[in-house]
């Protein structure tokens, strides 16, 4: 009798990706992002495991948007006190931490526990065209949608 094989935490080879995020469209770059940091684009992929891989994003200030995004899009938190809530769009956010867009974009994307934790410290977004990552000598990786 065969059995379904299972992935194991010691059978994952990570890699590390570079993705150039100038031109892109920032719902359609976090959803591909998620899937790689996920590990959905992995034969061994398992909901329990995770099985991603490391991403570094440049140029997140380049990212663009469609529609009336930059001025409807609001982001809100509140600091838990009486009338603290705060709100930001996203072009006030952008000029601010260009990074924050990308990186909320994509961590709404992954699961809502401590393996999604895990996930999203894999991704290392840069506003500019420079990372500190040269050592793990990243491959560049196209993103087509």
């Amino acid at each position: 009798m065969r059995s379904t094989p299972i992935t194991k935490p010691s059978d994952v080879n990570r890699k590390w990706y570079v993705v150039d995020a100038s031109g892109h469209t920032l719902g359609r770059l976090s959803s591909e992002i998620a899937k790689i940091l996920r590990g959905k684009n992995k034969p061994i992929f398992s909901t329990f495991i995770d099985t991603g891989d490391n991403v570094i994003v440049i140029n997140a200030s380049k990212i663009k948007v469609t529609g009336k995004k930059l001025s409807n899009k609001i982001y809100t938190r509140n600091s838990g006190w009486i009338g603290g809530i705060k709100q930001i769009t996203l072009r006030e956010s952008l000029k601010k931490k260009p990074t924050f867009a990308l990186e909320h974009a994509v961590k709404g994307m992954l699961p809502k526990n401590t393996l999604g934790d895990h996930m999203f410290k894999k991704l290392h977004v840069y506003a500019g065209a420079e990372h500190t990552h040269a050592a793990q000598q990243p491959e560049p990786l196209t993103i087509t949608y």
